[in-house]
Formats: C-alpha cells, structure tokens, sequence
C-alpha cells in the first residue's frame, strides 16, 4: 500500500538536501593551504566570519599540539585570535603559515645567541601589530618617500596597490607581501610596518623575526635579526605559492583627490603620478599616447638608474620613471618596440652601429676605428660606417636627412598643468582642516572625539591640546576636554 505520509517526508527531505548543496556552491568559502615550520603542507576551507582562533582549533589537532601553542603567522604579522579571515586579504590558495610557540634569541656581549623565555602578550604587542598588513597600512605612509618633520600630512586612507601581472598580462590590483630576506620563508613578522615606498623598494630597510627554523636565522654572527623582502603578488587570480609574484607600479595610484588629468582634464579612478616635485597627474589612457608619440619619435632618454624612459612631459627636473614596469601599459607589440629602442639605443651609446639593410637592425659594436663592416646576422651586408650605404671607396656622398624638428603630437597646456597636480588639493585640505603638532609640525587632522591630541609620528609622540596647541596640561582637561 502507497505510504503517501513517508513519500512527502522524503521528498521534503531530497528538496532540503538540494536546498543545502546548492548553498555550499554559492559559499565564499577559501581553500587555503597552511605551511608549518616541521615541513607539513595542510589545506583546509575557511569561512569568511572564522576567525584565526577557529583556524588553530582546526589545525593544532593535526598537528598534535594545543591550539594555544600555535601561532599563525600572515604578511609579516602573528595574528590575533579575533582577526576573521575577511580582514586577511586573503584569496584562493594563498599561503598562511603556522608554527609552535617558542621561545627567542637574546643577544648576549660575545655576540653568540642564547634562548630566552617564550615571547610575552606585551612584548607582542611592542614589537609588531596583530593586524595584516592590509589592514595596517595607509597611503599616508606609502606616498611620502622621504618625509621630513614639518612636512604636511597626508589624509590616511587604506593602502591600495597596482601591479603589473604577466599572468593576466594587464595591470592589476596588487597585495603587498613579506618574506624572511635569508631563508626566503613567509613565516616571518616585521619588526615595524613600512613608512614609504623606499623602505618596500629597496633592500636592507626594516628587520624582522624568523620563524622558519628552531633556531632562527641571523643576519651576521653577532646575531643581529634578517631583513625584510617585501614582494607583491595580484589579486585578481589564485596564488600561485610563495613563488607567485608581479611588479609593483608605484606611480599608479587611485585618484582619491579627483585631480583631472593634465592632458585631457578629465577626472579618472585611477592615475599615474609623476615622481617631480609637482606632481603632474595623468590618466592612463592619456600616459599610454604620451609612451607611444615618444615611442614612434624615439624620444625616450637614457637615464643613469631608471634605463630607456621618460620624463614628465612639463619637463620638470627629476621627474624620470625609474621603474620601466610602468612602460608595460603598452600593447605588446608596442613594449616590444621600446624594448628594441632601448636595446638599439644601448648598441649606439656604446661606439656600436645597427645595420642598415631593410628587415636587419641588428645592433654591432665593432673597432670604432673600422670604415668597413659586415653584419653577422646572417644578411651579411658589408656597409659604410660613417653614411650607412653600401660599403664604397672614396668620400661618401650627402644623403638627405629626416626632418628631426617634427612638432609632437602630444603637447600639454600649460593651464592644464597648473591644474592637474597631485600635491595642490592636499596642500589646500591640509590648511583648512588640520593644526600642526607643536612639537614636530606634522599636520594633524582631528577626526573627533576629545581635544587630548597624540602625534602619531614616529620619534614623536606628543601629547598636546587641539584648542591650545599647547602641552595636554590638567588645566586642559577640565576647561574644555570635550570641547
């Protein structure tokens, strides 16, 4: 006999059943991979609203320890037990390392190391935040290359980076990540976070703490901690390991000050920023014509560290892109151009000659003393050096020349230029809404709460009063703390 009761049970069963698996397709759920210290590769599936507590109660059983013996270590930071994974800037198949609480080096007057009781919540919290990296850091501290004391302050915003990705071929969005700078490990936290593009750029700059090895990796014999190797990875595809990286475009920012465009004065999210002292914004699409006008007129300079570039097209002093990555916002055929350019241009700074048969071009550095030369590219052509024709005996004949004072196709407004500047509306923001600490100068902006003002600037610390702009004084607090 027909069980109409059991046959609406299992339907209503099979339908909530398809209702679940279907919600785990649509979960953001991230397959992460966990390296340990001990040489073991775990993956586990991680929730968006976990937290890093829920992830060492998933790992510590796998690897026979307490979950509060464990320390999970990401872009150069421990994190806390209530980070969530949604503030780790993570993606598909990144990398996460974990590794067993221990003790540390302490340097001792022989200069040999010996262990230490293990690290405390208090010298944690000194030494290094338990915040990601992205979380942490701002455009203030990665706009000013060299900022002094006294000079204006920049609107903190979260970092954001572009790289350029030779996966997907294009400029991305990028994560900044961290690395031990001897053993070449993730599992390593900074010893402070980067103040400016020259201390993720440039070698040597910030020190961190190993925790590859049992004992950790030293810089030298006295012991002195490694450095930092900051690296960049895309985010728009899956990691592809540790290994996994793109350049960075540092001159590309987003145009969070709606600075329009110096060629065409439109206003872009996103820009690149000459390194001269103005400034000088433009968009992307505007900086790739000024590349290929250049390109096409061969109007790109040799530059003692930045190679085969350009300036900024005002012509203002010290304004060279010094990182020819950014020349890879050319299609490919056009970067293939520049690179053959810069590889011609090199041959001929150097006493070397291109051969001058149609379809040749290849470079030849010979006796600068020697008239007649040959290619040795396989088209053999025996030509003068001195007019480029076939080899003769004699004097060489006039040859007409091009005409090398062509007027450029890519001219810049002098009005335009005076507008699109990238320091000019933070200078007129920072005048109306901040007051400098009294003690530094540094611009400081009051996003409220009381009138007791801490300068944040490093070295500083200052403790000092907004109506005053005098030393934070007992009188302060009872006149006018909250205004």
């Amino acid at each position: 006999m027909f069980d109409i009761v059991n046959f609406f049970k299992n339907l209503i069963y099979n339908m909530l059943a398809i209702f679940s698996f279907g919600r785990k397709k649509l979960s953001n759920t991230l397959s992460i991979y966990v390296k340990t210290n001990t040489g073991n590769t775990l993956s586990v599936d991680l929730e968006p609203h976990m937290d890093i507590k829920d992830v060492k109660e998933i790992v510590a059983p796998q690897l026979g320890l307490a979950p509060g013996e464990l320390k999970i270590i990401f872009a150069g930071k421990e994190l806390s037990d209530t980070i969530t994974i949604s503030e780790c800037d993570l993606g598909q198949q990144s990398i996460i390392h974990a590794v067993k609480a221990r003790t540390i080096p302490k340097k001792v007057n022989n200069g040999k190391t010996l262990l230490e009781s293990p690290i405390s919540e208090e010298t944690l919290e000194e030494s290094t935040s338990t915040k990601p990296l992205c979380e942490t850091l701002t455009d203030l501290q990665m706009t000013e290359v060299n900022e002094k004391p006294g000079s204006p302050a920049r609107e903190r915003r979260k970092a954001h980076f572009f790289v350029y990705c030779s996966q997907c071929e294009k400029v991305c969005t990028g994560k900044l990540r961290v690395r031990c700078g001897i053993c070449k490990s993730g599992a390593f936290t900074v010893h402070r976070d980067p103040a400016c593009w020259d201390d993720v750029l440039k070698k040597k700059r910030i020190t961190g703490h190993c925790e590859n090895y049992e004992i950790p990796c030293v810089e030298n014999e006295l012991g002195d901690p490694p450095f930092t190797e900051f690296y960049f990875k895309c985010s728009e595809h899956s990691s592809g390991g540790e290994k996994d990286f793109a350049a960075p475009l540092n001159l590309i920012k987003t145009n969070h000050k709606d600075i329009p465009c110096i060629a065409c004065t439109d206003t872009s999210d996103t820009v690149l920023v000459f390194p001269c002292e103005a400034g000088h914004v433009t968009c992307l699409d505007c900086f790739r014509q000024y590349c290929v006008s250049r390109l096409l007129e061969r109007q790109f300079l040799e530059h003692p560290s930045g190679g085969y570039t350009l300036q900024c097209p005002v012509g203002c002093e010290s304004s060279y892109i010094e990182d020819v990555h950014h020349f890879k916002l050319l299609s490919k055929e056009q970067y293939e151009r520049y690179q053959r350019f810069a590889t011609e241009e090199f041959v001929l700074r150097n006493g070397g000659v291109l051969c001058p048969q149609p379809g040749c071009g290849m470079g030849l550095l010979v006796d600068p003393e020697c008239k007649r030369i040959q290619c040795q590219n396989g088209c053999g052509f025996v030509f003068c050096r001195n007019c480029l024709q076939g080899y003769h005996i004699g004097e060489c004949l006039e040859t007409p020349q091009p005409n090398a004072g062509a007027a450029p196709n890519y001219t810049i407004d002098p009005l335009r230029a005076s507008e699109a500047r990238w320091d000019e509306a933070s200078k007129i923001a920072i005048k109306v809404t901040t007051k400098p600490c009294p003690q530094c100068r540094t611009a400081t902006e009051r996003d409220g709460g009381c009138m007791h003002m801490v300068c944040t600037r490093f070295g500083c610390g200052f403790e000092w009063c907004w109506v005053c702009q005098t030393p934070w004084t007992r009188d302060c607090m009872a006149a006018h703390w909250f205004g």
